[in-house]
């Protein structure tokens, strides 16, 4: 240990001194090797005059090519070709010495083939010195290895790269790799075997007693994912953990080292929507940009992917006080050259909504403000039909008003056909956009899509939260099934409808499968280590106002853009005087603070909204 610890701390020393005599032996061996074991006395003063030029050319230059900065543990291709440089360029100057002094007596008569041999040589040896080094430290840790015993599932470059990582780690004892393509199979990689495919899992596991699995497929969909947690589980592998996604790297969250524990996004999250990021960066690249519901799921992440794109100035405008303060402080301390302006208010309050235009001259308008929780709101309709409704238009007034470039609306997957007071209202925002789009020169387009997997309140939440507890697990309905995407995703699509809508547009995008809701409260219990209704009950209960057992997304009215999986929803035409009268008929309603009046408003106006009035609403009247 005592050897280990001096050596870390005075490598660059202890190289540079295995250099020398690296440099001396090798300046022997091609004497001897030239002349065939029997140096001849008279080359003697040639050899020793070779070696001090050798020193006094080659260690400057091994020096300044940094051939002692980089880390032996580490070495890589790069770092061969820095050798290659140093004594190519050494042996050049050598030469060039050896030539212009060559009727000088000490290098009179030199043998000019020496000077090829000693390259070669020298080159070898100060190659095989650094990769040995890394090659015996593997060697010992492979024979010594002990700890926890894993298994990779996945043999492609993100695999390869994580299994060096897991080499050089204590604690873990790689036994080999599984992939399903036929072409990698019994292959080695870093002496490590390709032991079978995901079907031979359960064998594996069993022969090798495998303690804990890594999923290294980065961008593999999460239909694969799922099944192959499927079989581990099958397998009584008790730890299953995966690489980060490809688009967490990418963006920045994750780094391919950092395995982590199975989460319920990559059991659900869909596979990958292409996005033209060009241009979004065209849409987005120093324009001003209002963010409104900024402290939000949905807000705060576009304040985050929207920076990215470097924006001339950000406004993140919210209600929320303390969701302010910490979306200020992250956006501060993530973006720190871009200019964020945090902004508290109301977006019903027109003096400061207006304020808040002339004072910052948005060119954008990303409108992500709303009451969201249809629960909630089947008990508050007025504040529902308040926030969603009139607080919309006056944000998308004062945009026109102020001939911002673009507004986009983000909706829902509850405003088709809706059976909520909260789907209702944003339905009735989505009419607002497509109307203020034909009488203004702002550009007004929407966007609608499913559940948010780590949105605030979402049932990926409450179900964690009831899994802590010990249970139960709540479902509403045996048959209920949702759409689900991550934030990041849905914050992408809201940036490219906006970069590529024309006005007038309610972009929609493919979400996938849905996903039954009993099924997801199986996964979770699954993910923590628990066996559903064995050690965690799931009960029915029952569907909450408002709520569909099934939520549609698309229709057969929806037509293709460029990009894959989105879609402009061809919505059925309505009156503009209709909704202004519509509109008119509401806002009597908030004023009379009158329930049951604003949900017949609300339903004279969206004819397929057929309201669910809540037991508490009853008790009420």
């Amino acid at each position: 240990m005592m050897m280990k610890n001096f050596f870390l701390r005075n490598k660059k020393y202890v190289f540079f001194t295995a250099d020398i005599l690296v440099i001396v032996l090798v300046a022997c061996f091609s004497f001897l090797l030239r002349f065939e074991g029997n140096i001849p006395s008279v080359h003697y003063l040639n050899l020793y005059s070779f070696i001090v030029l050798s020193l006094i050319v080659n260690l400057p230059i091994f020096f300044w090519q940094r051939l002692y900065h980089f880390t032996w543990s580490y070495v890589s291709i790069n770092d061969l070709y820095q050798i290659i440089k140093a004594v190519t360029f050494g042996t050049v100057m050598i030469a060039t010495v050896l030539f212009i002094f060559r009727d000088w007596r000490y290098f009179s008569g030199f043998p000019r083939s020496v000077i090829l041999i000693n390259y070669f040589f020298t080159l070898l040896a100060l190659s095989f010195l650094r990769i040995g080094k890394r090659l015996f430290t593997e060697t010992i840790r492979s024979v010594e290895r002990t700890g926890q015993r894993l298994l990779i599932i996945g043999a492609g470059k993100s695999a390869e790269e994580l299994a060096r990582s897991i080499l050089r780690t204590e604690g873990y004892n790689l036994i080999g790799f599984i992939d399903d393509a036929e072409a990698k199979q019994k292959i080695f990689i870093h002496g490590r075997r390709v032991l079978g495919k995901r079907k031979d899992i359960r064998q594996i596991v069993n022969d090798y007693d495998i303690e804990e699995v890594v999923i290294a497929f980065p961008s593999a969909g999460s239909k694969i994912i799922r099944e192959t947690v499927e079989i581990c589980h099958e397998a009584k592998v008790k730890k299953i953990k995966i690489l980060p996604s490809a688009r967490e790297i990418i963006e920045g969250k994750a780094v391919l080292s950092n395995i982590r524990d199975i989460t319920i996004e990559d059991l659900l999250g869909r596979d990958p929507v292409e996005i033209d990021t060009n241009s979004i960066r065209n849409f987005i690249y120093q324009k001003r940009v209002l963010i409104t519901g900024a402290a939000g799921s949905i807000g705060s992440e576009l304040c985050h992917q929207v920076l990215k794109f470097s924006p001339a100035s950000l406004i993140a405008f919210d209600q929320h006080e303390t969701g302010c303060f910490y979306l200020g402080r992250d956006l501060e301390k993530t973006f720190p050259n871009i200019s964020s302006n945090i902004i508290v208010g109301d977006i019903c309050d027109k003096k400061k909504i207006k304020w808040v235009f002339e004072k910052f001259k948005p060119n954008i308008v990303f409108h992500a403000a709303a009451y969201k929780h249809v629960p909630i709101m089947e008990t508050n309709p007025v504040e529902a039909v308040k926030d969603n409704i009139f607080g919309t238009l006056i944000v998308g007034q004062t945009a026109a008003k102020h001939k911002t470039d673009e507004f986009i609306f983000i909706s829902t997957d509850k405003a088709i056909n809706p059976t909520s007071v909260m789907g209702a209202t944003k339905r009735v925002g989505e009419m607002i956009c497509l109307w203020l789009n034909e009488e203004t020169t702002t550009k007004f387009c929407a966007v609608r899509f499913g559940n948010v997997l780590d949105s605030q309140g979402n049932v990926v939440k409450i179900f964690e939260d009831q899994i802590k507890k010990g249970g139960p697990v709540e479902v509403t309905h045996p048959e209920m099934k949702r759409y689900f995407m991550v934030a990041s995703e849905a914050c992408t699509l809201v940036m490219q409808a906006g970069a590529i809508g024309k006005g007038g547009e309610v972009f929609v995008l493919d979400m996938g499968e849905p996903v039954k809701i009993l099924n997801l409260a199986y996964e979770m219990i699954n993910l923590t280590g628990y066996k559903a209704n064995v050690d965690i009950p799931v009960v029915f209960t029952h569907p909450r106002p408002g709520e569909k057992l099934f939520e549609e997304i698309l229709t057969d009215h929806e037509v293709s853009t460029k990009h894959q999986k989105v879609f402009i929803a061809k919505l059925t035409k309505f009156d503009t005087e209709r909704l202004k009268k519509g509109l008119k008929d509401l806002h009597r309603c908030l004023e009379k603070m009158d329930e049951s009046e604003t949900l017949n408003a609300l339903k004279r106006l969206v004819p397929t909204y057929k309201p669910a009035v809540s037991e508490s609403m009853e008790k009420r009247k």
